[in-house]
């Protein structure tokens, strides 16, 4: 199992959870960086050293970028991606709050085209349900659950289309997760063919503030 793991939280308010994903850097797929919603208006020295320390550890850094649902210009989005390359040095973007329509793709796909050409060797797709088939193709990675761990036991369901991709093409995030089933969430993301995930107990408007328990060595 392999952890792209969202940490919304400045390194120095907790650098222990941080450290701890530097020592996790086999399992990690990925950290998502989120300075303030994006990139911020300025660097941020400290969240500079926690992206430089991942990347010297092998882990793959992704800024985070905002899509409010296909309502930002692409000017604003292609600019959050610039400022986290060069002040955070990532090597792709999270996009988060995809529109998940048919209607949107083709808009999702130009801007998916204008963030590789300004160098985003990777981008994951966050629209946090399953949207229509063609997004698959236009991500490296794509997030098709976020939300609490009582949702994702009790009404997730994957549709026939996803068969046609490796699971390691396809995300979920969960929180609200007890640490004690964090192995449990793991395997239920297996099963349901997302061979990447992320299960943390945070919850509340940011759950994502600490590593999920696996980093800490309670998943093998």
């Amino acid at each position: 199992m392999t952890l792209l793991v969202p940490l919304y939280v400045h390194p120095a308010a907790d650098p222990a959870a941080w450290q701890a994903l530097v020592a996790a850097a086999p399992q990690l797929y990925g950290v998502v960086l989120n300075v303030a919603d994006g990139p911020g208006a300025a660097p941020d020295p400290a969240f500079a050293d926690a992206s430089r320390t991942l990347r010297d550890a092998g882990v793959r850094v992704l800024g985070y970028v905002d899509t409010a649902y296909g309502e930002r210009p692409l000017g604003a989005v292609t600019d959050d991606l610039d400022r986290h390359r060069a002040w955070y040095g990532v090597d792709g973007c999270f996009l988060d709050q995809v529109a998940p329509g048919r209607r949107e793709l083709r808009q999702c796909r130009r801007m998916v085209r204008a963030l590789r050409g300004r160098g985003a060797d990777t981008v994951v797709l966050n629209p946090g349900v399953h949207p229509a088939p063609g997004y698959a193709r236009a991500a490296d990675l794509l997030v098709t659950f976020e939300g609490h761990w009582t949702t994702y036991l009790g009404s997730f369901a994957a549709p026939s289309w996803t068969a046609r991709h490796p699971p390691e093409h396809f995300c979920h995030l969960v929180y609200g997760v007890p640490p004690a089933l964090a192995r449990l969430a793991g395997r239920t993301a297996v099963q349901r063919r997302a061979g990447v995930h992320c299960a943390v107990p945070g919850a509340g408007p940011n759950p994502w503030t600490q590593p999920p328990p696996a980093t800490a060595g309670s998943m093998t």
